[in-house]
């Protein structure tokens, strides 16, 4: 829902990171060149200086456009910002060495002159944009480019936005009124009700509302056009907001079909290009972990056949993308006569019905008489799961992905392995850096469907850098 004040708030934050990094190349040019006794590689004069960083920083500007760093779901989330922001000064400060190399022309009087510049850009940008947010706050708190609303619906998305904007000093939105049944006005909001749609319209200049969102279609055209239709008439902004759930999962595209608006629904934004670098992702990662690992994968092999004797690994048939049968590699960690059927089964014959309840309960028991000690250790450290990188090499699974499910827990999530499948399952995921072992089967469900349907390259690297903290400290892993 970009208004005229997000796109307003996005030009202004673009012109003052041009100042703010043209600030930034001066102090680290007269912390060098000024006060830095030290000789010059190459004197270049401030004029020259600033002249090339004038052409390089709109290029720097992409960079920033990039990362989505004028984009309010970047901007409104401070830690998520602060991080881009600090990819974007280093990859520009690359831009600039590399700008350098390719011209041939010297544009950087010393070296240290990159270092200070990378510093003051991150710490003036961070700031600055630290200073508008708590300007664009404070202006919305005493109403400066408030957008005062009217939301018209009937379903839980209707009062689930209400809610989500009723912080105005945070959203730039104030709920003036809400029009549909009593059940969507959420406790403790102050505003005007209406049970009536009409009722409402009539209300809007009495109101001063300026942008009308609508949650629901009714099955009256009429209604719908009247809605449309008001908001025309009194020159204010309109928004459709499909209050169905499906709408909001996933990567959406609206583009024009025979004439008329078409909203296509992906399952998983893992599409595209999206979908393409993962792919070159895993393979370079996995490569050269496999590669790193291979002194590792040796060790653990020599003692297995040493103290466990038998087969050193063990394939699981699991299910991956598209519900596709893959064959899971893991070093073996239970005594080799089990695991080729359903634990439960396995648990009935040892005399075990305890087990077997509460493997099909939770879909794991807290003590598995299966495990060899060498077996335990392995999976307390998770080590009987690099195998799995071969997965990943061979293009079966990815680093990060929903966990690959055996084929008869299909039954247990019935309508939601179509949408969990959508992607391919991974090596780690969300759940394993949620409390792995510790959750319920379908509160691991519950966080892989969120991770299918709002998948973004940070998130994979957020799960890998959380996932190496989960496994030195062991959490959850049994």
């Amino acid at each position: 829902m970009p208004s005229r004040n997000i796109k307003f708030y996005s030009l202004i934050l673009i012109f003052v990171d041009i100042f703010f990094l043209l600030m930034a190349f001066t102090i680290a040019y007269i912390l060098r060149v000024q006060y830095d006794p030290r000789p010059l590689i190459t004197n270049i004069h401030a004029y020259d200086y600033l002249y090339s960083f004038l052409v390089i920083i709109p290029f720097w500007i992409l960079i920033f456009a990039s990362l989505g760093l004028y984009h309010p779901s970047v901007y409104n989330r401070r830690l998520v910002e602060w991080a881009k922001i600090g990819v974007g000064t280093f990859v520009g400060i690359l831009l600039v060495i590399g700008w350098q190399y390719a011209s041939k022309q010297d544009i950087l009087p010393a070296r240290l002159v990159a270092v200070y510049a990378l510093i003051a850009s991150f710490v003036l940008i961070v700031a600055e944009r630290e200073i508008l947010r708590l300007i664009r706050g404070l202006m919305f708190r005493y109403g400066r480019g408030v957008r005062r609303v009217l939301i018209i619906g009937e379903s839980d998305a209707t009062r689930d936005i209400a809610i989500s904007l009723s912080n105005t000093a945070k959203s730039g939105y104030k709920i003036v009124a809400l029009a549909g049944p009593k059940k969507i006005l959420p406790t403790g909001l102050n505003v005007f009700h209406y049970s009536l749609v009409e009722t409402a319209l009539k209300d809007i200049s009495k109101n001063g509302i300026n942008t009308i969102i609508q949650t629901d279609l009714y099955d009256s055209s009429d209604r719908n056009q009247r809605i449309l239709g008001a908001a025309q008439t009194h020159h204010i902004d309109y928004s459709f907001i499909p209050g169905e759930a499906e709408f909001y999962s996933g990567k959406n595209t609206v583009d024009v079909f025979l004439g008329y608006p078409m909203i296509t629904v992906h399952q998983t934004p893992l599409v595209g290009w999206g979908a393409i670098v993962k792919r070159i992702f895993d393979q370079i990662v996995s490569t050269l972990l496999i590669i790193l690992l291979s002194p590792v994968y040796l060790i653990i092999f020599l003692i297995k056949k040493i103290v466990d004797p038998g087969p050193a690994f063990y394939v699981s048939q699991r299910l991956s993308r598209f519900s596709q049968p893959i064959g899971l590699i893991k070093f073996r960690s239970m005594d080799a006569k089990y695991g080729s059927r359903d634990a439960a089964d396995e648990f009935r014959e040892m005399g075990r019905e305890d087990l077997a309840v509460e493997y099909e309960k939770n879909r794991k028991v807290s003590n598995d008489p299966r495990i060899t000690k060498f077996g335990a250790f392995l999976r307390a450290t998770s080590l009987d799961e690099l195998p799995q990188f071969f997965n990943v090499f061979m293009g079966e699974l990815s680093l990060v992905g929903p966990r690959p499910i055996l084929p008869q827990e299909v039954k247990l999530a019935p309508g939601r392995t179509a949408l969990l499948h959508s992607v391919k399952s991974g090596v780690t995921g969300l759940w394993q850096v949620s409390g792995r072992s510790e959750l319920s089967f379908d509160e691991r469900i519950e966080l892989e469907l969120f991770y299918a349907q709002n998948w973004t390259f940070w998130m994979d690297i957020k799960i890998l850098f959380k996932t190496i903290k989960v496994v030195f400290n062991k959490t959850g892993a049994k």
